[in-house]
């Protein structure tokens, strides 16, 4: 009998995802049209948004507010539109380094804005009013930097309520009364769905409000709501979704909001293979929100089970940017086989606008239950430490003119100069720069060591890694950014 109702749920989930499933693919289809241009990039700040929250004033469409103010004095504004009798509340960049969802909010502005899929935007504007707070802090988007100004994570500031954006974002919940709200975050890009080798593009989670983990019905309409978002993210992403922890955290909004009795989604956008500045995870971001929003509208949502919530599998951490296997290493005159898992930090520049990577060994030994988004079987190769150009070159446009991929060949990874860029740290050619004094050490692998050497078989080096970059050197084939430049 238990066999026959679980096939009855699993059939209408099918069916209701079905109904919806033409706006989703037009969505998708569609979203050049609406893609908002202007932010085209992670790190924006809050100046890139002030116009387009100026356009939106002087639509009739939109009500904003001006409600409060960050601790260094940035406006924070409240977008609302429709005239339904559901509010639906959606605010994003708490944590002022995890920028995609305020990207895709402003892409929804575009949708809105269009005459496009208007029996679609009649059923949400007339059963819904949309609620937006993008940037909620923006004095942390301006450095690039998960917490406030005060220094303090905001998520974690539900109960003592410190900082000024928190209060907002409390005051805002309570007045509105919200029947949903959406947390919208960007989270690591090393997670992945556990035990496998799938990047979680897109994150989820219905918070707990009590230590038991109670299901309710405020907290059962936000995991109906995530099973049909999954349903849509595997259309693009499949086996790319993962879920977060349950665990009930009395400190953090989502929690609480839940607690206050508004069916709170937690999103959190994560990794894509080959899209640094998570694009594809915007569009992703703005398809999924779009079309819950809609089934909220239509009520379609009520129907499904949230038996399908416990089936998306939980987020482990077990990525790489790069995984080599199997290759040998030689210490003290003996060789041993070893995994290496290289990850490309990000280091940001003095504006918070741009970045370049530093490629670090973050782990080795057997690694051969993680993943990487490139892997490479290394077995056969030995890892060669890299040696030092004999000659020393003038200056960069010296080394652009040179056959730098010979010197790799040569087992070259390092090039003096005479004159270094002031204001440089990095060097957009596949070989490291050292400084006319700087002494490069012996090749020592080990947590937190650059990962920059060579992998040879039979004599001769095929491949180099540098600043964390593989490098087919018989086909020149990689994804390399940089290399470093290293004074002294």
């Amino acid at each position: 009998m238990k066999q026959i109702f679980n096939f009855i749920i699993v059939l209408i989930t099918i069916s209701l995802t079905g109904q919806n499933s033409d706006i989703t693919s037009k969505l998708y289809e569609t979203y050049e049209n609406f893609k908002e241009p202007s932010l085209d990039r992670r790190r924006i700040k809050y100046n890139d948004i002030q116009p387009l929250i100026e356009r939106l004033k002087n639509d009739s469409k939109y009500t904003v507010q001006k409600v409060g103010k960050s601790i260094e004095g940035r406006d924070l504004s409240l977008i609302s539109i429709g005239t339904g009798k559901a509010n639906v509340f959606l605010w994003s960049q708490m944590h002022g380094d995890e920028p995609t969802a305020t990207q895709a909010i402003f892409d929804i502005f575009n949708f809105l804005d269009s005459p496009e899929f208007s029996a679609e935007k009649e059923a949400i504007l007339s059963n819904l009013t949309l609620h937006f707070l993008p940037m909620l802090n923006p004095d942390g988007a301006e450095q690039f930097t998960r917490r406030t100004a005060l220094g303090i994570d905001m998520n974690r500031d539900a109960l003592r309520l410190q900082s000024p954006e928190g209060k907002v974002l409390k005051r805002i919940r309570d007045s509105l009364q919200a029947d949903f709200g959406f947390n919208l975050h960007d989270q690591s890009i090393y997670y992945n769905a556990e035990r496998t080798d799938k990047m979680t593009t897109i994150s989820y989670l219905a918070p707990a409000y009590n230590y038991e983990k109670d299901i309710n019905e405020v907290r059962a309409n936000a995991m109906k709501v995530i099973v049909f978002m999954n349903s849509v993210i595997q259309k693009y992403a499949p086996g790319q979704v993962g879920r977060y922890n349950d665990d009930f955290e009395p400190r953090a909004f989502g929690d609480n909001i839940q607690k206050w009795g508004t069916s709170l989604i937690l999103i959190e956008s994560g990794g894509y293979k080959n899209d640094i500045e998570k694009q594809e995870i915007r569009k992703l971001n703005y398809v999924s929100i779009l079309s819950a929003i809609y089934t909220i509208a239509n009520g379609d949502y009520k129907n499904i089970s949230v038996e399908g919530y416990e089936k998306i599998p939980e987020n482990d951490r077990k990525l790489f940017d790069l995984k080599l296997f199997g290759a040998t290493y030689n210490l003290l005159g003996n060789d041993y086989v070893i995994d290496l898992g290289i990850n490309r930090l990000e280091i940001d520049n003095a504006n918070h606008t741009n970045f370049y990577n530093i490629g670090r060994i973050i782990d080795q030994g057997d690694l051969s239950t993680y993943y990487g988004y490139e892997t490479f079987d290394a077995t056969g190769y030995a890892i060669v430490e890299g040696k030092v150009y004999p000659k020393t070159l003038k200056s960069i446009k010296d080394l652009t003119s040179s056959d730098v991929y010979k010197f790799l060949q040569n087992g070259y990874t390092y090039v003096r100069m005479e004159q270094l860029p002031i204001d440089k740290k990095e060097v957009f050619v596949p070989i490291n720069v050292i400084g006319a004094n700087y002494k490069v050490g012996k090749l020592a692998l080990g947590e937190g060591a650059n990962a920059t050497f060579l992998l040879q078989k039979n004599g001769k080096i095929d491949y180099a890694v540098i600043n964390g970059f593989l490098i087919d050197l018989n086909t020149k084939k990689s994804n390399f950014k940089n290399a470093l430049i290293f004074k002294r």
